[in-house]
């Protein structure tokens, strides 16, 4: 964790732009089950005019739309606080626009390119059509996540550079648009997957954790548990 803090710190990155889809269970989920194995949390909520913080633990992006997506693109470059704590080490997890935006470049609502933070060697365009509706994805075994489910609405296609690495490859859906959804690299993590991602999937929630507190103590299967398995049966029938 933080060296100035005794708590995990969790920022939430410009909720004014960055919350379209419920993105805020990403960090209640994240909170709970730190607070639920003894680690004590702090919640940094981080809006657009403010600079971003470089001493945190984990940092979550949302999705939002075109006009947003652009003007918090520019203002995180213009900061360099989130490219320096992820350099750092700090944990990113950035869903749908966040995820482009934490990339090297992504297309305007025209599909010209805009250059993003940079923290993540993924390459985003605009497809030919939109991708939406559930999305099952078996994330790279080396990362121990397991199956993954979401919903994806997003015109994104996205390739991923040879510093990076796809999180998983798609069971149904589009994802990047090449038979694999998301990408790490390091200890940044972006997807396509809303949902919220980590209220349906709390392997990929204890992942996260992990890489800040080391290996942790289990927990007895709860509704996360029961809604990942609901959320995969409906996406597969």
């Amino acid at each position: 964790m933080s060296d100035t803090s005794s708590a995990l710190r969790i920022v939430w990155i410009y909720p004014d732009l960055l919350s379209t889809y419920g993105d805020q269970g990403n960090v209640l989920v994240l909170k709970r089950r730190a607070e639920l194995r003894g680690i004590p949390t702090e919640t940094v909520r981080v809006l657009s005019s403010d600079p971003v913080p470089e001493q945190g633990d984990v940092y979550l992006l949302g999705g939002g739309e075109d006009r947003p997506q652009t003007l918090a693109a520019q203002r995180l470059r213009s900061d360099g606080g989130l490219k320096r704590a992820a350099e750092a080490g700090a944990a990113v997890f950035a869903v749908c626009a966040g995820y482009q935006i934490v990339g090297e470049s992504f297309g305007d609502d025209d599909d010209n390119p805009l250059p993003g933070v940079g923290i993540l060697d993924v390459r985003s365009g605009r497809g030919e059509t939109r991708a939406v509706g559930e999305i099952v994805a078996d994330v790279d075994p080396a990362l121990g996540a397991g199956r993954i489910t979401g919903f994806e609405n997003h015109q994104g296609r996205t390739a991923v550079g040879p510093s990076a690495r796809p999180l998983s490859a798609t069971v149904a859906g589009i994802g990047n648009g090449s038979g694999t959804e998301g990408a790490v690299q390091g200890q940044v993590l972006g997807t396509y997957l809303h949902g919220p991602a980590l209220p349906r999937n709390p392997a990929l929630a204890d992942m996260l954790l992990s890489w800040r507190v080391g290996e942790l103590a289990p927990l007895p299967p709860a509704w996360g548990e029961r809604l990942h398995e609901e959320r995969l049966a409906a996406a597969l029938q």
